[in-house]
């Protein structure tokens, strides 16, 4: 039976939650920063005691804490009845950054869905959450996720935007590389999302996989690393936002490679494969 589409609206109860040090380095690390500078070891990101250098946090990890935010809080998917987790997987990601992310916060946020698609054999399940800072009430982030549920559409509602995306016809401006670790989706889950399509074999076989598969946010969090280094010279003051479509799997110990065109002084686009499979699709990145 098809999910509720009148869930449309539904908001989740507002929550608190905080970061520090360690859930910096933490996130960092479950996105293999530190594995490829065999110099520096990405110190600012990795470490709070390196001499000579300040520890920062990598932009992406905002969708971790949004994560947190809905994991505290009484979240709006209730109100979309029953369904099969293990039928789930992530669609779409994007945030905004309205201030560089600090190292250590605290935020408050509440989730809402804001639009249910019918693609027939599925349904998709868009949700937004704002944080603010709990002691001066200022926008920190914004993110937005889509939910890609399969066995869960078919009631004739709206079948949402399909735009496809269409690369740049010219060589990429920026190409990174970066190698996953065969145990990347066991680090990666201590940053909260636990999962088992990532880490049970019996619960992946139930979703039609057949090993633990990575989590989407961690393919996204290496991406987002890439275009941090590539496009804003490894200044995290300098990242805005970034967007995409997860478009298919990746297996953990897999190597990614992401490809970037400059458009503008202010706008990138990229896609992120695995050899010639593409798995992050439609990616627009903001900057300063």
């Amino acid at each position: 039976m098809p999910i509720n589409p009148d869930a449309v609206g539904a908001e989740g109860s507002p929550s608190t939650f905080s970061w520090d040090s360690t859930s910096s380095i933490l996130y960092a690390l479950g996105v293999g920063a530190g594995m490829t500078d065999p110099t520096g070891f990405e110190l600012e990101f990795t470490t709070e005691n390196s001499h000579g250098v300040e520890q920062q946090a990598l932009p992406s990890m905002v969708v971790v804490l949004s994560l947190r935010s809905e994991m505290k809080g009484a979240g709006p998917l209730a109100a979309l009845g029953s369904f099969n987790p293990a039928m789930l997987v992530h669609g779409e990601q994007s945030f905004t950054l309205h201030k560089p992310l600090t190292v250590t916060g605290a935020a408050s946020a509440s989730s809402r869905i804001t639009a249910i698609y019918d693609k027939g054999k599925a349904a998709v399940v868009v949700m937004e959450s704002t944080a603010t800072d709990i002691n001066t009430g200022e926008k920190l982030f914004t993110t937005s996720s889509s939910m890609f549920i399969r066995g869960e559409g078919g009631w004739g509602g709206d079948r949402g935007p399909s735009a496809k995306f269409v690369a740049p016809e010219r060589a990429p401006d920026h190409v990174v590389s970066y190698q996953t670790r065969t145990d990347q989706a066991l680090v990666y889950r201590l940053n909260g999302d636990r999962n088992p399509l990532h880490s049970d074999p019996q619960f992946a076989a139930l979703g039609g996989f057949d090993t633990p598969i990575l989590h989407g946010l961690c393919t996204y969090g290496f991406t987002g690393r890439a275009l941090l280094h590539a496009v804003c010279g490894s200044d995290p003051t300098r990242f805005v936002g970034m967007a995409g479509r997860f478009a298919s799997p990746v297996i953990p110990g897999e190597a990614l490679e992401v490809k970037i065109w400059i458009e503008n002084d202010n706008t990138a686009t990229f896609q992120t494969f695995v050899a010639d499979r593409l798995v992050f699709d439609a990616g627009t990145m903001t900057f300063a």
